[in-house]
């Protein structure tokens, strides 16, 4: 009985490690079947640690969530039980029937696949309004919404559509991106910059939203009748509400992800009238002026001039072709140049454009540029209507005149043959001279054995500098007299700038006699007398006369105070500071 136990023991362990060794690695998908408006989850499970997850290429869906990855470890009567899932959350890109591809995954050096799953994406489905589902809380406060300004246009006239995504105060959005742009076919576009927009408060629906301006764009429809204006889809996170509270009693949010669309949009457009359509007519629909203007009326002949013809105003300026010139066959006409000055807003395309011609007359006379026609079609007016330049004449003043009255030339069906002259093309170089190249090099050349030699002719030239700066260092007088007559104009200098005003001049020149004696006395002479001064000088070894002078100055400049003076004085009184200076600073001791 015992050995049957022990049996029965044995078995039930190794049905249990082999039960436990199979590995299992699979795919669980949360629905096949949905609506294109909802989302799918899919795990990927193994019940053993593995490396180098591969999951498949989610093609026809993007994804919103993921992987989010989630480990469960677990023991129950002695068996342990292990699960690892990879998660992810897919929004269907359209409808159709579409595959969840393979998944592998390498465990014990061995690599798993799961089992494609089949999934079937239908049309939106109605979302079921429970109030405490997050899907549904966002998809009642976010809208995306197209605002087209006319759902009737003519052919060629401007609308516009701006996007506006409106966002409830109850959710808050923490990023979105473009998940499937329009495209407008039928229509010629362009997005108008919106960077730098606000967020602003508003209403949807009767309540209370802020929105945000994603795109503005103006379109020009090209064809008639019923025209499709393709949605532009968003993915966006946010954060919505949910019936639950923290402990201080504030509602906790959940982070959800919403697709919206601003849905399909149909205009009707209606074709241009066809009674009284001009035969000249190319399209051109708006608010327009005309004109036609040449550079020069009066030259002389071979030389050239532009006629430009120019359109302004509102409307499909880059759409439509301006009128051809019509010219006596005498006059030599090039290509035109086009230039183009157009700025869109959410009024259409404003601004110019023209064809510039350049012309060159051959022979001397009068010749008339007829009058130039441009129509349009008028949206205020709803008719058609027609501009025409005046009549141009240009005077060729000189030149070689034509066989056949040229003098007044006409633009008539007898047109006469244009006869060029020699020299038209005198500005072109038509012969040439080719002769060979000799190649020249650096070496031995004039420049470089100047550049070698240089150093070496430098060298006498630094000597006689050096020799000529130490000579001078050695002469002690004349260094003297240099630095005093140096210093006499540094001191002097305010009081030479103030000729001719004698307060300022004076007293310019009486600080210069103080500052220069406290600079070489290193004393405050403001304080002292004239015999002081008299005495240091003295003591200083300055002679008798000069020390008069310099007295005598101080006294001119106390005496300018109370009696006039000339500029003639006070140019003497500077000469004589002046050399006063110079003469101190050479004999003081």
């Amino acid at each position: 009985m015992r050995r049957i136990k022990h049996i029965f023991v044995i078995l039930f362990l190794v049905t249990s490690t082999i039960a436990f060794a199979q590995v299992k690695f699979e795919a669980k998908v949360s629905k096949q079947q949905l609506g294109i408006n909802e989302r799918l989850r899919v795990d990927f499970e193994m019940n053993q640690d593995g490396d180098n997850f591969n999951p498949p290429d989610f093609a026809n869906f993007t994804v919103i969530g993921g992987p989010n990855q989630s480990v469960s470890n677990s023991w129950i009567n002695g068996v342990r039980t292990y699960k690892k899932t990879y998660s992810y959350f897919l929004a269907p890109k359209q409808r159709g029937n579409f595959t969840i591809a393979q998944a592998s995954i390498t465990i014990d050096g061995e690599t798993y696949k799961t089992t494609p799953i089949r999934i079937e994406v239908t049309a939106a489905v109605d979302i079921p309004k429970d109030p405490n589902d997050p899907t549904y809380l966002a998809s009642e406060n976010i809208h995306l919404v197209a605002e087209v300004s006319k759902t009737n246009p003519y052919l060629n006239e401007a609308i516009t559509v701006v996007y506006k995504l409106y966002v409830s105060p109850k959710i808050a959005v923490d990023n979105w991106n473009e998940i499937d742009s329009p495209r407008y076919n039928d229509f010629w576009s362009q997005n108008i910059n919106t960077q730098g927009q606000k967020v602003q408060n508003g209403t949807f629906n009767g309540e209370d939203y802020r929105f945000l301006v994603l795109r503005k764009t103006v379109l020009y429809p090209q064809k008639t009748g019923k025209l499709n204006i393709e949605p532009l889809s968003l993915d966006i996170a946010l954060r919505v509400p949910t019936n639950r509270r923290d402990i201080f009693g504030s509602v906790l949010m959940t982070r959800v992800n919403r697709t919206v669309s601003a849905g399909n949009n149909t205009i009707n457009v209606k074709p241009l009238p066809e009674v009284g359509k001009p035969v000249d007519f190319t399209g051109a629909v708006g608010d327009f002026n005309f004109d036609v203007t040449p550079s020069k009326t009066s030259l002389d002949a071979t030389e050239s001039f532009q006629l430009k013809v120019n359109v302004r105003g509102n409307g499909n300026l880059k759409l439509f072709k301006l009128p051809k010139v019509s010219l006596p066959s005498s006059l030599e006409v090039y290509e035109p140049e086009h230039n183009e000055n157009v700025n869109t807003n959410l009024s259409g395309m404003q601004g110019s454009i023209s064809d510039s011609y350049t012309i060159v007359p051959q022979y001397k006379g009068k010749y008339p540029i007829p009058s130039i026609s441009f129509s349009y079609f008028d949206l205020k007016t709803e008719t058609y209507k027609r501009l025409s330049s005046d009549e141009i004449i240009i005077d060729v003043i000189n030149g070689p005149t034509s066989g056949s009255s040229s003098n007044n030339a006409t633009a008539n069906t007898n047109k006469q043959a244009v006869v060029f002259n020699n020299d038209q093309f005198a500005f072109i170089k038509t012969k040439t001279s080719f002769s060979a190249i000799k190649q020249e090099y650096f070496f031995k050349t004039k420049l470089f054995w100047s550049l070698l030699l240089l150093p070496f002719l430098a060298i006498p030239l630094a000597i006689v500098v050096r020799n000529k700066k130490a000579s001078r260092d050695a002469d002690v007088y004349g260094n003297r007299i240099r630095k005093a007559d140096k210093l006499a104009r540094k001191y002097l200098s305010n009081a030479k700038k103030s000729l001719g005003k004698k307060e300022a001049f004076y007293i310019a020149l009486e600080k210069a006699l103080h500052n220069y004696l406290k600079a070489k006395l290193h004393i405050e002479t403001s304080d002292l007398s004239k015999d002081k001064i008299q005495n240091l000088l003295s003591e200083k070894e300055v002679e008798d006369e000069v020390i008069k002078d310099f007295v005598s100055i101080l006294e001119s400049c106390e005496l300018a105070r109370y009696t006039p003076m000339d500029i003639v004085t006070m140019q003497e009184d500077y000469d004589k500071a002046a050399k006063t200076i110079s003469l101190i600073d050479k004999q003081i001791r």
